[in-house]
């Protein structure tokens, strides 16, 4: 997950809830505004929501030949 910089500059920043004894329990976005506290550390590291998406659509197009080997594999483990 990413730091996400919309276009009015509000960033959307990851969260994971955890149990007391580590167990996660989900992952989120918070919108953390300009002025409030921690904003400029996290848009140093932020990308824009079209540069999310480009990446996006790299893992997508990778995961076809992934896909492919291991299906290729499966069928193999399965003679």
């Amino acid at each position: 997950m990413y730091v996400i910089r919309l276009g009015d500059g509000t960033l959307r920043v990851p969260r994971s809830l955890t149990t007391d004894d580590g167990r996660l329990i989900g992952n989120a976005y918070v919108e953390v505004t300009p002025g409030e506290p921690g904003y400029e550390g996290w848009l140093a590291e932020s990308i824009t929501e079209q540069e999310d998406a480009e990446r996006r659509r790299r893992w997508r197009e990778g995961d076809d030949a992934l896909e492919q080997a291991f299906l290729a594999f499966k069928a193999e483990q399965d003679r």
